[in-house]
């Protein structure tokens, strides 16, 4: 180890640049979910089970969509109503 290190041509910031379509964020998961994710990763041989969280919220989100048939039919039924 040396005794001094020359930092005049370092930079500020991340190592490399984060992709363009992610956010980093803190956020605090029970250990029990937390424990599963990385249990399920490691079965399935690797990877990464912060890819799987995110693969679990968007399936999540795609199931909570109402479909736009649905939304017309609401609509068209509180229209008749009125």
């Amino acid at each position: 180890m040396k005794k001094e290190y020359d930092f005049s041509q370092g930079k500020r910031g991340p190592v490399s640049a984060p992709p363009a379509n992610k956010t980093r964020i803190t956020i605090r998961l029970d250990n029990d979910i937390l424990a599963w994710f990385k249990i399920k990763v490691h079965d399935s041989g690797g990877g990464s089970y912060q890819t799987m969280i995110n693969e679990a919220l968007r399936q999540y989100i795609s199931t909570e969509k109402e479909p736009i048939e649905n939304i017309l039919r609401r609509v068209i039924r509180e229209e008749f109503r009125a």
